[in-house]
């Protein structure tokens, strides 16, 4: 009789160095093939403003801006980020100057519970970016694929209809 023999599986982590920029500084982070960008920023640069919500792509509080197009964090492997231009909510501005976006969302009320900010910011970021007069009905498909289960929605239009009026 033959002794049987144990095989011993071992999984070997074989990371790579991503190289792209993160709010307009140039980051490198070591990262395993099957990170999401999602990952990366929240969990090795800990820019956690950025929120995982549904994890499927469906809840839009993990956009950011690859490239100055909103992206569902949550979906794109962070290797697809090499050599790209990230923009998360901390990159819209800062305590002593906030986006003009971000001054809207504090005075219309816009801010509920928060968790929906950052992606609707950036939604709307990009909106403005491209459109700085957008319609109402633009506002409502640029924020489309963001879901905020506090509002209805009228005070975070409110918000961004104000703010491309300052320009």
């Amino acid at each position: 009789m033959k002794a049987a023999r144990k095989v011993i599986m071992v999984k070997v982590q074989v990371k790579t160095i991503l190289k792209m920029t993160v709010n307009g500084e140039p980051v490198e982070v070591a990262v395993d093939p099957t990170w999401t960008l999602l990952r990366v920023i929240r969990e090795e640069l800990g820019l956690t403003g950025t929120k995982e919500g549904c994890g499927i792509g469906d809840c839009g509080a993990c956009t950011v801006l690859m490239e100055g197009k909103p992206v569902n964090s949550c979906l794109v492997l962070a290797l697809q980020a090499e050599g790209k231009e990230v923009r998360t909510v901390e990159g819209l501005g800062t305590e002593e100057n906030l986006d003009p976006l971000q001054e809207s969302f504090i005075k219309y009320g816009a801010v509920q519970c928060g968790f929906c900010t950052p992606g609707m910011l950036i939604s709307a970021r990009a909106l403005l970016d491209k459109n700085p007069h957008p319609t109402t009905e633009e506002i409502k498909v640029a924020i489309s694929g963001n879901l905020c289960r506090c509002t209805g929605y009228v005070k975070i239009i409110q918000a961004i209809q104000q703010a491309a009026q300052q320009g």
